[in-house]
């Protein structure tokens, strides 16, 4: 007799817990499992991407910060195993900036009209996803936006991440490399900054 259990979604990674028009929080399933910075990542119905600008872990109730426990441990591994209850004590979250959605199945590199809702199922984008999302660069103004330090390091590992979906991953990041030098072009010291760490 088959299962009526459907087989779980390997690509979900939890769900939204904190909204806006610019931004998303996620509190992973998995402890210590989120998505990493700069990743793309898509919330369901409806499709809304974001990339991935903090990871976070910290304790479920904030009245209550962790303490040590494994003095007598031989690794971090065995704090968790002969602890049990961190599992249910402590809570991964992954913030994202949103770079775009789904309207009618139409791509669009701008932010939506609304945010995704709450509880909304949040997922890791594929290879295809994230090739499709880069074949055009109109997400960079969004990424670019913020402190410039930390900008450019989440806007800087996402194109590296999606350089390696390309066939041609240089030719990705030289034309990459362009766009951000239009956009950047009166802030010679960041740009060079960001360009190196395309590298």
């Amino acid at each position: 007799m088959l299962s009526e259990h459907k087989s779980p979604d390997l690509s979900r990674i939890g769900e939204v817990v904190e909204a806006t028009s610019i931004s998303f929080t996620v509190h992973c399933y998995e402890l210590h499992l989120g998505a990493p910075l700069g990743a793309l990542i898509k919330t369901d119905t409806p499709e809304i991407f974001a990339v991935v600008n903090n990871v976070s872990t910290s304790s479920i109730d904030p009245t209550r910060r962790p303490v040590a426990r494994g003095q007598d441990e031989k690794d971090s591994d065995s704090v968790y195993l002969h602890n049990p209850q961190l599992k249910k004590l402590l809570k991964t979250e992954i913030h994202a900036l949103i770079v775009g959605h789904k309207d009618n199945n139409n791509l669009h590199q701008y932010l939506p009209a609304l945010p995704p809702r709450i509880h909304a199922f949040a997922h890791h984008c594929n290879i295809d996803d994230l090739r499709k999302f880069t074949q055009k660069l109109g997400f960079l103004p969004l990424l670019l936006e913020g402190p410039p330090t930390l900008a450019d390091e989440i806007t800087s590992a996402f194109l590296r991440q999606a350089a390696l979906t390309h066939p041609d991953p240089d030719s990705f990041l030289f034309t990459s490399g362009q766009e951000v030098a239009q956009l950047l072009g009166n802030d010679l010291r960041r740009l060079n900054s960001l360009l190196r760490r395309l590298k």
